[in-house]
């Protein structure tokens, strides 16, 4: 009888390839913008989204952004490092620093590229304390690479597959919606988004490979990990 594979193996067997395309075509991305800054395809693009104002709309999106915002950023990730370290997943603790790590390659790239922001005088630019250049966007990748890798071991540690599914659909939109609403308020270009998910998806295809790989070796019983859960939540 043939073995049926695991959720991680399914996993495993296919984020190499995405590692590998993705990170390629976020470095070729990021040579066009070092050579031509401005485009006409990020003006219309975010003029496009803007042009849906409306006030409930654009508090919904600065909501999205508000996790990516200091002290939050810091904070929160903190927590669930924290929890998770706590709970006695070591591994998985310091995967979840590895990601939060991430923040520091698109930090170095803008330092490379040095992409100037949005100018109010083209688009709609909503006032917020945004810091460095604008190519990658910080936000998208911190939000692909932590709080995707939290949505991916909750989901593949979890014995209960209707806990996937409710990890599944309360983090995928907002890591979907985080780069649109950086359009939206006027804070990136739509090639900065793009540029980042293509970052933070070979970022996390990393760490999850190195997961999947390591993972396999330590005990994976569904009541190790709830007792470790239940100490945390005493």
């Amino acid at each position: 009888m043939k073995r049926s594979q695991k959720p991680q193996e399914l996993v495993s067997s296919s984020v190499l390839p995405a590692l590998a395309v993705f990170g390629a075509l976020y470095v070729i991305l990021a040579a066009i913008i070092k050579r031509w800054p401005s485009t006409r395809t990020d003006v219309h693009v975010t003029r496009t989204l803007q042009s849906k104002h409306h006030p409930v709309l654009e508090s919904f999106m600065t909501f999205v952004s508000w996790f990516g915002f200091r002290p939050q950023s810091l904070l929160l990730p903190l927590s669930v490092v924290y929890a998770f370290w706590r709970s006695g997943r070591r591994l998985e603790s310091v995967l979840l620093i590895a990601a939060w790590f991430s923040s520091m390659m698109s930090f170095l790239t803008k330092q490379v590229i040095r992409r100037p922001r949005p100018d109010a005088s083209v688009v709609r630019v909503v006032v917020a304390k945004t810091r460095d250049s604008s190519f990658p966007s910080g936000h998208v990748v911190h939000y692909v690479t932590f709080w995707g890798m939290v949505a991916y071991l909750l989901a593949f540690r979890s014995p209960w597959r209707g806990f996937r599914w409710v990890v599944g659909l309360a983090m995928t939109p907002v890591i979907a919606l985080v780069g649109p609403s950086r359009i939206y308020l006027g804070h990136h270009w739509f090639t900065d988004v793009l540029g980042s998910y293509l970052l933070g998806t070979a970022y996390l295809s990393g760490l999850i490979e190195i997961h999947s790989r390591l993972g396999a070796r330590q005990d994976t019983e569904p009541d190790g990990w709830m007792s470790g859960a239940s100490h945390w939540l005493r």
